[in-house]
């Protein structure tokens, strides 16, 4: 298969008049356009762009079916289905401050999932509920506890090769639990958060290497304790996650960050979905949800925080770009295969039109 469009985005570079030439599912090479249609399966995109496919690291349902709720693999077909109309080909399923029973539960879907061959889901973002409950947000105050290592253990045991992320308090979790977590190969993201800067900076020091949702649930950056908030802006090693829907963060908020942490900030949808059922009982607001009254998720997709990014001069199409595809594949250790259309790598690449609107996931 052979794709062409007005331009290409590598991740790196824009290309006119090129070709993707792909085979086997990776990306075989990147040239010249080839003239006429000599080739029977070039595929032409006119005004249009290719681009690497992106990657939302914080999801927790789509139509009707949170997650936590139904831990079951049709909730993983149905969310992995919205991530791709939002031009996303890889997730991370989240599931919030819950009971063991649901983690397992969910853990259990995902495997279930992989073994039917379904595609998308990377693993599990498990987002606390060993987290500070002055910083709970929507999460369920009575199931906020500090860890003990048995129960770490036994968890991690269980889902090992399925938890890829942890979202937890780095002042509520001591060094021992944090050195058990990363063990396993899992990426701790400080979140959910009233850590103080010295706090946040001896957990990455300890080996957190994210942020949960920058802003959102944690200390601000004040000008006497710059906070959770503060402390990773101050970091030029740490990356964080943040929520370009309009109503988790003012645009100026995030455009600030931009500038400070350049391409340590990346995209998260934070999508929820409505539910009657569980702790979670989310209801679409305006163009975002709430539960009980409190902001409890967004209504984004991957390819409306681009367009988000740029309407709003928060950054460059480029840097949107990347926001959502090449920085969370950083963040994953998978940036060697995913987030650049460069030869070699996965053949992962949406096709966007002139009004930044999907036309083609390619896969």
């Amino acid at each position: 298969m052979i794709c062409t469009a007005k331009q290409i985005f590598t991740g790196e570079q824009w290309l006119n008049n090129h070709a993707v030439v792909v085979d086997n599912g990776l990306i075989q090479d990147i040239i010249p356009l080839p003239a006429g249609d000599a080739a029977e399966a070039v595929q032409h995109f006119d005004n249009c762009i290719i681009a690497p496919a992106f990657m939302d690291l914080q999801i927790y349902g789509a139509y009707g079916k949170l997650l936590s709720v139904f831990p079951e693999t049709d909730a993983l077909y149905k969310l992995n289905e919205y991530c791709n109309k939002g031009g996303a080909l890889y997730c991370l399923p989240t599931v919030a401050t819950n009971k063991r029973e649901v983690f397992i539960n969910a853990i259990d879907a995902v495997k279930a999932y992989w073994k039917e061959g379904g595609k998308g889901v990377l693993g599990l973002h498990l987002e606390g509920p060993w987290i500070n409950p002055l910083k709970r947000g929507a999460h369920i105050e009575a199931l906020i506890h500090s860890p003990t290592v048995a129960e770490v253990q036994e968890l991690l045991d269980y889902g090992k090769g399925v938890i890829k992320m942890i979202t937890l308090a780095p002042e509520v979790c001591n060094k021992e639990i944090t050195d058990l977590i990363l063990s396993y190969g899992i990426i701790i993201s400080a979140g959910h958060s009233n850590a103080s800067y010295r706090q946040a900076k001896e957990g990455f020091a300890n080996g957190i290497t994210t942020v949960t949702h920058l802003f959102n649930a944690m200390s601000p950056l004040q000008h006497r304790e710059p906070g959770l908030a503060g402390a990773v802006m101050d970091d030029d090693k740490i990356f964080s996650s943040i929520i370009p829907d309009g109503f988790h963060v003012d645009y100026a908020a995030i455009r600030i960050a931009k500038q400070v942490m350049k391409e340590r900030l990346f995209v998260i949808t934070d999508a929820v979905t409505d539910t009657k059922e569980g702790y979670y009982k989310h209801a679409m607001s305006g163009d975002k949800y709430e539960a009980a009254g409190i902001l409890s998720g967004s209504a984004l997709t991957m390819i409306k925080a681009v367009r988000n990014l740029v309407d709003n001069n928060v950054t460059s199409l480029e840097e949107a770009l990347r926001m959502c595809s090449l920085y969370p594949a950083q963040v994953m250790g998978m940036d060697k295969k995913l987030g650049r259309i460069e030869k070699g790598y996965e053949a992962s690449f949406v096709i966007l039109n002139e009004q930044l609107e999907l036309v083609k996931l390619v896969s």
